[in-house]
C-alpha cells in the first residue's frame, strides 16, 4: 500500500538528522544500506500478520556509507510479510484500518519533523 498523500517524498534532508527523527518514531535503518540508498522500516507484530512501515530514500548527494549525505526520500509504503517469501506491497492485501490510520499518524509526526530542517 502507497501512502500517496503525505508529501514526504517531496523532502531532502541531512542522514545524520534523519536517522535521529526515524528513530524517535520507531522506524529503524540498521543494516538497510547501501552507497546510494537507505530504507527505514518498523515493524508491526498483531494478529492479522506481521506488516511494515517502510520509508526508502536515495542519496543525491555524498555517500550513506560515510554518514554524509543529503537523502531524497521516497513514497511511504506499508507491506506485509509471507514467511518465506518477503514482503508484499500489492493492492490484493488487506490491511488492518487501525495500522493505517497508526501509520499515518507516523508519517505525519516525520514529515513534520522532518520538514523543519528539510534541504
Amino acid at each position: 500500500m502507497k501512502f500517496e498523500t503525505t508529501e514526504i517524498e517531496k523532502l531532502k534532508a541531512d542522514l545524520t538528522r534523519l536517522d535521529e527523527v526515524m528513530l524517535t518514531h520507531g522506524l529503524v535503518r540498521e543494516g538497510q544500506w547501501d552507497y546510494e540508498r537507505v530504507t527505514y522500516d518498523r515493524k508491526f507484530e498483531m494478529k492479522e500478520g506481521i506488516f511494515y512501515l517502510r520509508i526508502f530514500g536515495i542519496a543525491v548527494e555524498g555517500d550513506v556509507g560515510a554518514d554524509k549525505a543529503i537523502i531524497q526520500l521516497k513514497i511511504p509504503l506499508l507491506g506485509k510479510h509471507y514467511y518465506p517469501h518477503g514482503v508484499e506491497y500489492g493492492e490484493g492485501e488487506i490491511f488492518p484500518t487501525s495500522l493505517v490510520n497508526h501509520c499515518n499518524k507516523i508519517l505525519a509526526a516525520v514529515n513534520e519533523e522532518v520538514s523543519q530542517f528539510a534541504v
